[in-house]
């Protein structure tokens, strides 16, 4: 059983679901609609009211997730967490009162988990689609053919800066209204010539927003009942006439939540028009359907995150066949060493893949060019930390040790550093098909035993563990070859 927790720019959201048979069962949820996105000042820092709400929803939300025997829980942040500037003093809180880290996601791995949770809900494998979540503070668009994606990418466009740019006051006029279409169709004009070669079967709404706006139309019969251009329309003039958000007072919406539709409304007709969507079906499936699904996918050892590793070398030209040598050393160098804990194991491996993509920029400093890409790159699948972790790695797989000096306190981390130098070291002197004689431990110094002979068969082994000598001293750590 796994739980996903959204906190969305309108609202924090909690699904716990159960595989069987294929699917995922959903067997609670919990909705908290805190408007963390009306938090926002012009400088884009968050009220101390906004931040007292999201630390009293998840506290509820923890007493929630205490009730079941869960195998994985996931807390995902989206476009609010990622743009408000004081994020860094709410986090932590947050984190204590949910009992989870949490991760902020950036827009492109929101689309993707999107696209995951449609695709699991719909399961048509050869079916072309297009995906649009308008949510909160961004909107997501993503092409994909089944379970593949094909292009993906997030606009800083949403619900409420839409209706905080243009219906504060809650009045409704074609010319505030036509001036927020026309400001999200310059949002999405430029990607639109990408997204229609893709070309697709069928387009889905997936949001919260999206699923309003749809039953709005369906249960007052509005346009041809479906959320096509033309309803779209009729709903716009509908507004128009009624003049302020607080004279609608039609069924499928509550009364509270006109404001976000009119603002999504707008982003929905401008995106439709953009990409020349005619229809499209809004669906009860997105972001915290598709981080299920990763959990699940993660619990049955099928991780997206080496997907992701893999395209990722091949779009920096690593040589597959060293990567996957120097992985498999560091990971046999790592096992010797007796780590304490489990934690660091695929950190390692993926990492040593990735050690040499710096040599796209230059050879000189490669690892400093390494490091910088791999944490700032976009790789499917993993958060911010996660990324960074990866790059200390490929940033300490060299030269001095001072610029990680505050990763090696943890044991297990210094292990796996030390691991990484060493495999990159036997890789450079040509010895990584002779490890069988070498012995290392790491408990308070270093200390390596090999064979007289591979220090003779590979001569240039001896003025590389003399440098690595001098960098472990300089950070406090004995480092001895007998």
């Amino acid at each position: 059983m796994f739980a996903a927790v959204d906190l969305g720019s309108n609202s924090f959201r909690l699904h716990i679901g159960e595989p069987a048979g294929g699917r995922m069962h959903i067997v609670r949820t919990a909705r908290d609609p805190i408007r963390l996105a009306a938090g926002l000042d012009s400088d884009n820092m968050l009220s101390d009211a906004a931040m007292r709400s999201a630390i009293r929803c998840l506290e509820d939300f923890r007493r929630i997730l205490d009730e079941y025997r869960l195998d994985a829980v996931r807390v995902v942040a989206t476009n609010t967490m990622r743009v408000a500037k004081n994020a860094d003093v709410l986090l932590p809180l947050t984190e204590q009162a949910i009992g989870h880290p949490i991760e902020i996601i950036s827009g492109e791995e929101e689309g993707r988990l999107i696209y995951m949770g449609v695709a699991r809900a719909i399961e048509r494998p050869d079916e072309r689609r297009l995906v649009v979540d308008i949510g909160g503070g961004s909107t997501e668009v993503i092409a994909g053919t089944g379970a593949e994606i094909q292009l993906v990418e997030s606009f800083g466009i949403g619900t409420q800066p839409q209706t905080r740019a243009y219906f504060a006051d809650g009045r409704i006029t074609a010319r505030n209204f036509d001036a927020a279409v026309t400001a999200a169709r310059a949002r999405f004009e430029d990607a639109a010539a990408a997204y229609q070669a893709q070309g697709w079967d069928a387009a889905y709404g997936s949001s919260g927003t999206m699923r309003a706006i749809s039953e709005v139309i369906a249960r007052n019969a509005i346009g041809d009942g479906a959320v096509s251009q033309a309803s779209l329309h009729a709903l716009r003039d509908i507004l128009l006439e009624l003049g302020h958000v607080e004279a609608f007072n039609m069924p499928g919406v509550k009364r509270e939540r006109v404001p976000v539709m009119v603002g999504g409304l707008t982003v929905l007709i401008g995106a439709m028009q953009e990409l020349k969507v005619e229809r499209l079906q809004a669906i009860n499936a997105g972001l915290r359907l598709g981080v299920l699904s990763d959990l699940e996918l993660r619990a049955n050892r099928r991780d997206r995150r080496d997907a992701a590793i893999r395209a990722f070398m091949g779009r920096f030209r690593v040589d597959t066949q060293r990567a996957l040598r120097t992985a498999g050393i560091a990971t046999l160098l790592y096992e010797r060493l007796q780590p304490q804990a489990d934690n660091h194991h695929h950190y390692l491996a993926w990492s040593a893949m990735l050690h040499e993509t710096g040599l796209a920029i230059s050879m000189s400093g490669a690892h400093k060019h390494g490091a910088y890409i791999v944490e700032h790159a976009d790789l499917g699948g993993f958060t911010t930390r996660e990324q960074r972790m990866l790059a200390t790695f490929v940033l300490g797989q060299k030269g001095n040790l001072r610029k990680i000096r505050e990763a090696l306190v943890e044991p297990d981390l210094a292990r796996a550093v030390l691991a990484l130098r060493l495999a990159v070291v036997l890789m450079h002197a040509r010895a990584d098909n002779d490890l069988d004689g070498l012995r290392l431990r790491m408990k308070g110094r270093i200390e390596i035993d090999l064979p007289r002979e591979l220090l003779a068969r590979h001569p240039t082994l001896a003025p590389w563990f003399e440098k690595e000598e001098c960098f472990w001293g300089d950070v406090g750590i004995g480092f001895q070859v007998r």
